[in-house]
């Protein structure tokens, strides 16, 4: 056994040298791994992915905290990320909510020989960039860009995209990426709409008024789509409105049952969470890394399909 493990940390130590960077000692009986968001903790989507982090430390015999900035602020990110690298734990999965602002940080942990694994928000190149061994996500400009297109050939012409997120430069390349397949410029089509559910459904309802021709709209997840679904529903628009969303919730669900919303856009956050778990720990254990980057969405949910996934959603989808 003892003979077994250290052909194990040395594979590991190869690997590590093979990204550039000088390898941590790793617990490879029992690793342990931070997983650190960008998401405040009034954010349910993430519950998912949270339950994710949950079963695959369980089935790896791993530890994993999950961290994040209790209100979404991304110096507040940095600075867990920084305080879990010194920490030294043998792995860690971050977002890419801000390249800029969390380049330094994440680079050093790779720098220290802290394996990364990059979820959720950023890009491949910028998970590359930043010495990461891969990136598990979904490419949001295309996902927008497949929404555009699918709403333009419904007959879209006009359009609105509710940005809950706006510091986050994954959600405003949504927005581009549907305005790209609109095949309009985005300028004031997207809306800062905050995530308190009345100053969503104030700024929609705003915009909606002064802007009449809207006959598309476009929510980025939960936190927009679900006041956006009483806006719709209260000025009497659902069936009249072409409207579509990012990701699941039970009241999504439910949109898309009864016709308000016409398909949800599926990034498969489970996959974000469980992989980079299985992958950190057959990584520090037996040196082995999958070669290329995982995109986990984008996939449409539809009233034709929402019966595969609605008792799910919330947990798993």
């Amino acid at each position: 056994m003892r003979k077994l493990r250290s052909i194990a940390v040395a594979a590991f130590a190869a690997a590590a040298m093979a990204t550039g960077a000088a390898p941590a000692m790793a617990d490879a009986a029992h690793p342990h791994f931070v997983f650190v968001s960008h998401a405040p903790d009034s954010d349910s989507w993430w519950n998912v992915i949270k339950n994710a982090l949950k079963i695959s430390a369980k089935q790896m015999d791993a530890t994993v905290d999950y961290r994040n900035p209790q209100t979404g602020d991304l110096a507040d990110m940095a600075r867990i990320i920084e305080q879990s690298t010194s920490q030294n734990p043998d792995g860690l999965i971050s977002t890419i909510a801000d390249f800029n602002v969390l380049q330094g940080p994440l680079s050093t942990a790779v720098k220290k020989g802290i394996p990364l694994i990059t979820v959720n928000s950023g890009t491949i190149e910028q998970s590359q960039k930043l010495g990461a061994l891969l990136h598990i996500g979904q490419p949001e400009y295309d996902a927008g860009l497949a929404a555009g297109k699918r709403a333009k050939a419904e007959g879209g012409k006009d359009f609105v995209c509710v940005n809950h997120y706006i510091s986050n430069t994954a959600s405003v390349d949504r927005c581009k990426g549907f305005a790209d397949g609109m095949g309009m410029p985005l300028g004031d089509h997207m809306i800062d709409s905050g995530m308190d559910p009345t100053s969503v459904k104030t700024r929609v309802s705003a915009y909606l008024h002064t802007h009449p021709n809207t006959d598309t709209i476009i929510t980025l997840g939960p936190n927009s789509a679900e006041p956006t679904i009483d806006v719709v529903k209260e000025a009497h628009l659902n069936g009249k409105v072409h409207f579509g969303t990012f990701d699941l919730s039970a009241a999504i669900s439910a949109a898309i049952k009864d016709g308000t919303i016409e398909y949800a856009i599926d990034q498969q956050p489970y996959l974000q969470g469980y992989l980079p778990v299985v992958l950190l720990a057959n990584y520090v254990r037996y040196g082995v890394i999958p070669p290329n980057s995982i995109n986990s969405g984008p996939g449409f949910v539809t009233k034709d399909t929402i019966a595969q996934v609605e008792k799910l959603a919330g947990e798993y989808r």
